[in-house]
C-alpha cells in the first residue's frame, strides 16, 4: 500500500479532462433530478438552485455567476492551477445542466430513492473532480482549503454549510422537500468525508 510520503506521478491532461467531464456530467445529471423533484442541494450548487427557484432563472447561468467571487480566494489559497481546473468544471456543469433537460426527463421517481441516488451521483462526481485537483467552486474551495490546512474533513465543512442553506430553504420550500433534500445532502457529504482521504489518494 502506498504511503503519503511516497512520490506519485501527476495525472496527465487527458486523465484530468476525462475526470472532469465524467464528474461534471454526473453532477449535472443529479441537478436534472433535483429540479424535476423540486429538491434543493447543498454547497454552491444548492445556493444557485435556490436562487433559480426564487427568480425562475436558469440554473446554469446562476451557478456560473455565484462562483465568480470565489476564484480570487481559490487563487490566493490554492494556486492558479486549481482555479483553472475549477473554472473548467464550473463551466462544464453549467453547460451540461442546460443541455441535459433536453435529452432526458423523469416520469416517476420515488422521492426517497431520488434523494439517495442524487447523493450518490453527486458524491461520485465530486470524488472524481477532487482527486484530479479541481472543485465545483464556492464552498468546495473553502472546504478543500480547510481540509489541507486543518485536517478538518471537507465533507464535514460542506455539511455544516448545507445545514444552514437547508434552513433557509425551509422558509421558502415545503418541509417535505427540504427533508428529502437533507437526506441527499447527508449521503453526498458522507461519501466525500469517508472516501476523500489525502493520506490514501494523493495523486494530483
Amino acid at each position: 500500500m502506498q504511503t503519503p510520503d511516497q512520490k506519485t506521478a501527476n495525472h496527465t491532461v487527458f486523465e484530468d479532462a476525462q475526470a472532469f467531464v465524467y464528474g461534471t456530467a454526473m453532477c449535472a445529471f443529479a441537478v436534472v433530478m433535483l429540479r424535476d423533484l423540486g429538491f434543493i442541494t447543498g454547497q454552491t450548487a444548492g445556493l444557485a438552485l435556490l436562487i433559480s427557484y426564487v427568480l425562475k432563472a436558469s440554473f446554469g447561468w446562476v451557478f456560473f455567476a455565484v462562483n465568480l467571487p470565489f476564484y480570487w480566494f481559490g487563487y490566493k489559497r490554492m494556486g492558479m492551477k486549481f482555479v483553472l481546473k475549477t473554472f473548467a468544471c464550473v463551466a462544464l456543469i453549467s453547460g451540461f445542466s442546460e443541455l441535459f433537460p433536453h435529452l432526458i426527463s423523469f416520469e416517476r421517481v420515488n422521492p426517497v430513492f431520488g434523494a439517495v441516488m442524487i447523493g450518490f451521483l453527486q458524491g461520485a462526481g465530486l470524488m472524481a473532480i477532487f482527486r484530479h485537483g479541481g472543485s465545483l467552486g464556492g464552498i468546495g474551495i473553502l472546504a478543500l482549503y480547510l481540509q489541507d490546512a486543518t485536517k478538518l474533513k471537507a465533507g464535514y465543512v460542506q455539511l455544516g454549510f448545507d445545514v444552514i442553506l437547508l434552513g433557509v430553504a425551509a422558509l421558502l420550500l415545503p418541509l417535505t422537500l427540504v427533508a428529502y433534500s437533507l437526506l441527499g445532502a447527508v449521503i453526498l457529504n458522507l461519501v466525500i468525508a469517508i472516501n476523500h482521504r489525502r493520506d490514501r489518494y494523493i495523486a494530483m
